[in-house]
């Protein structure tokens, strides 16, 4: 599976557990950490940790593990690393507060409508 295409269907799963604002940011000209990261909120603890186990359950059932996983144990922030594309669900709170968006602020960011086509968000970079 290419890596455009793992982020969309981790966002589609995120989605699927009513995410909060999936975001999918494009990486690949900006550095060799992965070519996606996928962003996605939770409203409490307990829904990170859904949103996070129905990625990583739907990524099984299509034959893809994590290389690795972090923060289930606090449910406020968790990671899973898929190589080339890193999913990342937060608190709410938490995803203002780090603001991974400003960080990588010259990615194109992208996220589905309700026919889960790909939409180019318009990013900050352009903005006053």
């Amino acid at each position: 599976m290419r890596s455009s295409e793992k982020a969309l269907t981790i966002g589609k799963l995120a989605d699927e557990k009513k995410a909060k604002e999936v975001l999918m940011l494009d990486l690949a000209d900006l550095t060799d950490i992965a070519y996606f990261f996928v962003l996605a909120s939770g409203t409490s603890e307990r829904h990170v940790r859904t949103v996070a186990e129905g990625v990583q359950t739907g990524m099984k059932e299509k034959g893809m593990l994590p290389l690795s996983a972090e923060g289930y144990d606090e449910g406020r922030w968790i990671i899973l690393d898929y190589g080339d594309v890193v999913f990342h669900t937060f608190l709410e709170s938490l995803r203002e507060l780090y603001d991974l968006e400003s960080l990588w602020i010259e990615a194109p960011r992208y996220r589905t409508d309700e026919e889960n086509k790909i939409l180019e968000v318009e990013h900050a970079k352009g903005e006053a």
